[in-house]
């Protein structure tokens, strides 16, 4: 039941569920996963995006720098390390980083590859607009 005694288990066909959308544990454990994206957050109305990605053995993400969004990285599986100006950090599996927007990164897998599950909030899609127009609820426009 709820605090004003509504029962919880009634639903309103029109409110959003939670569900499960992937097996992370299957899917670090994939031994024959590909570069990249292994699993990408695509339900319609959402507030987030989020990835499961996997670097392999001995391979990086060169020196970037995301100028908008905060970024969580949970390391899923495997090893390796984030290099930033102050120094390098060792990954492993449970590692929990905050990647702020703004900061310079680059990431490294070691001898077993690294999984890593991102999460952010959802970068606004791309608009065209004419040079100097600006929408009310956007300010100034910006180009990307």
């Amino acid at each position: 039941m709820t605090a004003d005694g509504d029962d919880a288990t009634e639903h309103d066909g029109d409110l959003p569920l939670p569900r499960t959308l992937c097996d992370t544990a299957a899917l670090a454990a994939l031994e024959d996963a590909s570069a990249g994206a292994l699993w990408r957050l695509a339900e319609p109305g959402r507030q987030l995006d989020a990835n499961v990605v996997r670097i392999p053995p001995g391979r990086r993400v060169d020196t970037h720098r995301e100028p908008d969004l905060d970024v969580l990285l949970l390391v899923l599986a495997g090893e390796g390390s984030l290099a930033a100006p102050d120094g390098t950090q060792s990954l492993r599996a449970g590692t929990l980083i905050w990647l702020p927007h703004g900061s310079t990164r680059s990431l490294a897998a070691g001898d077993e590859g690294l999984t890593y599950l991102t999460v952010h909030r959802r970068r606004p899609g791309l608009r065209i607009t004419s040079p100097g127009a600006a929408s009310p609820s956007d300010g100034p426009s910006r180009q990307r």
